[in-house]
């Protein structure tokens, strides 16, 4: 868990790094539909911890002379009735303000007057919020500051957009401990499935046993939808029905996480249906283990993905698989699955990445992809996923029905 005085401290840094001009985060809205879980926009979610108020903004006013107004929290009003239906929510008061760890919380109908003096005091007015793509609507931030420089007739429009990806690149003690625990909880999960895995066993009830551990070592269901695939559907990336029965000669290619305060884990590991690799299969598995390890070892701070990724395709490439590595070598995780924060910047001590090498021969219906979660320390990295088994020795093992 996060404690509150580290979404402060976060807060603070976004304030000094404005220098002077005022921002704002959206939480995003809710839709309402009882088939999706609501989380908000992860910058929201990083800078307050609040994950049950849709439509909350964060204010951040870095010029306002009462230092208690420069971080200021807006929720939307109450509505009893709404409440029946989607939990109870507490009056503004000091119980909310202590839990939240905001002096000052608003309702969003204030929102309007409490511009009109952001706007006497301000000339910069900066975006935080990630930028759109030219076929999508503008972010909400740019839209609301733009309604402001047309009323005032002042000031200009500056991007800060990087400041928060460039704060969520670096994990806190606290974050990396809960990246930590959710890798735990995945691993009992893993295990779990590992001994379950049989022929005619379906891909579903595979994700089943995956979900049924991570909820008994205390996570909140997965961190994203699992990929079991079997057979052919090994060698898709994003593999979704899980649906097929498994037959024996096949890999499994698992690529699943838990999800725990917040944060997720995020592994992958291709076993065989009979719980011993074939000749062939164990060919393919070794060359991705070693490029997954050789770039591993590579991990530091100040090296790239885009380096990482070449260490690996180079021991694939040379065992002629080139063409069949597909994808990149992996990505930030933390409040997301591929967390959004500058994936070509030099990487830093306190980054968490995931390395994941495969290769993918649809022809022979196997496909094979090794991944880890993995901390950038001062002197080199930390594998938070290593005690999962992973050698062929190590899965043929922990297959094994006693």
């Amino acid at each position: 868990m996060i404690p509150l005085k580290e979404y402060t401290k976060r807060r603070s840094q976004v304030l000094k790094a404005l220098n002077g001009a005022v921002g704002i985060v959206f939480a995003g809205t809710s839709d309402g539909e009882l088939s999706t879980t609501w989380r908000p926009h992860a910058h929201f979610e990083y800078l307050t911890g609040i994950t049950n108020e849709p439509g909350a903004m964060l204010l951040l006013d870095s010029k306002n002379p009462t230092k208690s107004r420069q971080s200021v929290l807006f929720l939307q009003a109450r509505d009893p009735e709404l409440e029946q239906w989607d939990g109870f929510r507490k009056p503004l008061g000091s119980v909310l303000r202590e839990s939240t760890g905001f002096t000052t919380i608003m309702r969003t109908r204030s929102l309007a007057l409490v511009l009109e003096d952001v706007a006497s005091r301000n000339t910069q007015f900066a975006t935080l919020m990630p930028h759109a793509n030219i076929d999508q609507p503008v972010s909400k931030d740019v839209e609301l500051w733009n309604k402001v420089l047309a009323r005032s007739g002042q000031g200009e429009l500056i991007d800060k957009s990087g400041v928060i990806p460039n704060l969520r690149s670096v994990k806190s003690a606290s974050e990396i401990k809960t990246i930590q625990e959710a890798v735990n909880m995945t691993a009992k999960g893993f295990a779990d499935a590992f001994l379950f895995l049989e022929e005619g066993v379906n891909e579903y009830q595979v994700q089943a046993t995956l979900e049924h551990g991570y909820a008994m070592a205390g996570g909140r269901g997965s961190a994203f939808p699992p990929i079991v695939g079997g057979g052919i559907n090994s060698t898709v990336l994003h593999y979704k029905e899980n649906c097929n029965d498994l037959t024996d000669g096949d890999v499994v290619c698992i690529d699943s996480g838990a999800f725990h305060a917040g944060y997720g884990a995020d592994i992958s590991r291709t076993v065989p249906v009979s719980g011993k690799f074939t000749k062939r299969q164990k060919e393919v598995y070794e060359i991705v283990l070693r490029a997954q390890e050789s770039a591993i070892k590579s991990v530091k701070p100040g090296v790239t993905l885009g380096e990482l990724d070449a260490v690996a395709r180079a021991v694939i490439v040379k065992a002629g698989y080139g063409d069949n590595f597909i994808h990149s070598i992996g990505h930030h995780l933390g409040l997301e699955t591929h967390d959004h924060c500058g994936p070509m910047a030099p990487l830093k001590s306190g980054a968490v990445i995931t390395i994941e090498p495969g290769i993918y021969l649809p022809d022979e219906a196997i496909g094979i992809r090794i991944e880890d979660d993995i901390v950038v320390t001062a002197k080199g990295h930390k594998n938070l996923s290593q005690h999962i088994p992973k050698s062929v020795v190590a899965i043929e093992k922990a297959m094994r029905k006693q």
